[in-house]
């Protein structure tokens, strides 16, 4: 294949326009902790028009294309430094447009340029590892960027005949992407930037040391981006090992849930919650229903219970298929299902507008996975409902999200399935 003529001189970012929108939610980072790790960018309350960014036309008018009027802080902070070059680590709450933060500067800088593997985004999960994929198809539509999605439980075949044609970027969970490295379907020795999307859930799924192995066959001189809801010690050390001073964004404190997310907690004995869950369903303007469940025999029970108080559903989780998981997720963001039930596999990567309400109905094991779980609703500035039910032996959780949250979650008795 000819190599492709490269794009013109990319224009030079103009000043920041004095555009205000509300940052109440933005505080400073913790400097002792992340002071080590790289320089803190400065919290800007005023964000620049997407002109001032210095993208390329033709990544511009897929943002256009896309309807985007103003970039989120995330993406403001992020994109200029990812564009100079710099390596990034990007803290922020689910829903604020992390995805776009590191697509859009991979695509400017990859569009015109030499067909090959340029740009590696690992992700935990198959979901997020479609939705990032969609994502590059979005902003590369108009600029002559390929990219493949590489992720398991599907057939190698067809990934096998996209890896030998040439792409200039992978998405791909660990897992599979170390397939395809030991079978020869691909070299990394032209990369040039790597993106780790989601790290705490990463590690939190122990991919550390296929994150370990797949990072060693690239050249050290990358730039790598580092996104990341929530910073423990595990992502912290994975910082120190794999950027290069970067400079770290943080829209938001750590586990803060979204502003625009009502939280209700409803006490229930255990073997009530589909009743209650029904009960909602029925008297409730409820249109869009996600549903958390602790186990996947738990979120198929949910689901028998629902169909026989006739309410279409469905479940999601690792049991099923990744056609199944497709197809499930493809019937509830049309609406041919109200309802989706899903374990925790569906608490990162599940990007679905109009999500308008999402119920624990097993209170998380973490306080953390509450903020995930809830951050499916309330997306880009869209509010949103999160309903907890709260069996006896979950007070204490409870009480410990709330903590986490820094505010009391009001409680709904509803009669005839308070606990008292």
């Amino acid at each position: 294949m000819p190599p492709r003529k490269r794009a013109a001189t990319r224009p030079v970012a103009a000043r920041r326009a004095s555009t205000k929108v509300a940052t109440d939610n933005t505080e400073p980072v913790d400097a002792a902790v992340l002071a080590p790790i790289g320089v803190l960018a400065p919290v800007d309350p005023i964000l620049p028009p997407w002109e001032s960014l210095g993208l390329l036309p033709d990544v511009m008018r897929a943002v256009t294309a896309a309807g985007y009027t103003v970039p989120t802080p995330i993406q403001a902070q992020a994109i200029p430094i990812a564009m100079r070059g710099g390596d990034v680590m990007g803290l922020a709450q689910t829903g604020t447009g992390k995805t776009a933060a590191f697509t859009l500067p991979i695509v400017n800088r990859l569009s015109g340029g030499p067909r090959r593997l340029r740009a590696l985004i690992l992700t935990p999960t198959r979901e997020l590892c479609q939705q990032v994929d969609a994502s590059f198809r979005k902003y590369g539509q108009f600029a002559d960027v390929d990219v493949a999605p590489i992720y398991g439980g599907v057939a190698y075949e067809p990934q096998e005949r996209a890896l030998s044609t040439g792409v200039d970027v992978l998405v791909a969970t660990p897992g599979r992407m170390i397939d395809h490295m030991e079978r020869g379907n691909v070299s990394l020795d032209n990369l040039e930037v790597l993106v780790l999307d989601e790290a705490d859930r990463m590690l939190d799924m122990g991919f550390a040391p296929q994150i370990n192995r797949i990072v060693s066959g690239i050249s050290p001189y990358r730039q790598t981006l580092l996104f990341s809801a929530t910073m423990p010690p595990e992502v912290e050390a994975l910082a120190r090992k794999y950027l290069r001073r970067p400079t770290v964004v943080q829209v938001g404190r750590r586990s803060q849930a979204a502003h625009t997310v009502r939280h209700a907690v409803y006490p229930v004995p255990g073997s009530r919650k589909t009743a209650l869950l029904v009960s909602l369903l029925q008297e409730h303007a409820m249109d869009s229903v996600l549903v958390f469940t602790r186990t996947k025999h738990g979120a198929d029970r949910v689901v028998h219970g629902l169909q026989d108080a006739s309410i279409e559903a469905t479940a999601m989780h690792a049991d099923k298929t990744q056609a199944q998981r497709n197809a499930a997720l493809e019937a509830f963001r049309s609406g041919a299902i109200r309802v989706l039930v899903a374990t925790d596999i569906a608490q990162r990567g599940l990007d679905i507008s109009g999500i308008s309400h999402v119920v624990n109905y097993d209170v998380p094991g973490q306080a953390e996975d509450y903020i995930h779980r809830i951050g499916r609703t309330g997306r880009a500035a869209q509010t949103g409902d999160a309903f907890t039910f709260m069996a006896p032996d979950e007070i204490a959780m409870v009480r410990t999200i709330e903590r986490v949250l820094g505010n009391p979650i009001d409680r709904i008795s509803m009669p005839g399935f308070d606990f008292g």
